[in-house]
């Protein structure tokens, strides 16, 4: 299976979750090590698929598929990458603001992360301020990651971010904020470090923002 790398690619590109499974589990078989599945095959295949959904030719039900099938590979070899002591992309706090209990697009987007190479932490839906805060302090978080689906739940964003910012951890890390009513104005408004429109393009955004911590 000389081309194994490429054929990973292409059950998460199909969506394809057992062909993932079974193809990461032979690259493992092969010797191939964690660090070079998560590089050569799952984080390329995810850019990938990130890039079909801005052209239009991939739409949310199939950058889904394609999410679900990267975790099943991600999930064989996690533990690989821990053993190995592989440092993280970045560590990512996400979860849905308090009094917000609308998650796909939340999920969506911690797969992409996690696809992506960062080590992400969901702190699932209705998390309040004090949460999200706790979590970057236990985690050591970089980017903390919040969505709303609710106009009457998007002001709680504001919060979480002045509740970072009071605790004297807002330099730390980044936030950014998403979900269906957010705009790039109301991130700049209450202080957020970045919007991104759609789950095809939080890799990218993370990425610029840990680039300028350094």
């Amino acid at each position: 299976m000389e081309n194994v790398m490429s054929q990973i690619s292409d059950g998460v590109l199909d969506g394809n979750m057992a062909q993932t499974r079974e193809l990461v589990q032979a690259a493992i078989d092969l010797g191939k090590s964690p660090d070079e599945i998560l590089h050569s095959a799952l984080i390329p295949a995810m850019d990938e698929v990130g890039h079909l959904f801005e052209v239009e030719e991939y739409y949310v039900p199939e950058m889904l598929l394609s999410a679900r099938a990267m975790q099943a590979g991600l999930d064989l070899i996690k533990p690989l990458l821990a053993e190995a002591d592989v440092e993280p992309a970045g560590r990512v706090v996400i979860g849905t603001v308090s009094g917000d209990l609308h998650d796909i697009g939340k999920n969506l987007v911690a797969m992409m992360l996690e696809g992506a190479g960062f080590e992400v932490h969901d702190l699932g839906v209705d998390v309040s301020s004090e949460d999200f805060l706790n979590a970057v302090y236990e985690k050591n978080a970089d980017i903390v990651a919040i969505s709303a689906m609710l106009t009457t739940t998007m002001l709680n964003m504001e919060k979480t971010v002045k509740t970072l910012e009071s605790s004297g951890l807002r330099d730390q890390v980044k936030i950014i904020i998403g979900g269906a009513p957010v705009t790039y104005d109301f991130a700049e408004q209450i202080g957020a470090d970045g919007h991104a429109p759609d789950a095809s393009q939080v890799a990218r955004l993370v990425r610029e923002l840990l680039a300028r911590k350094l």
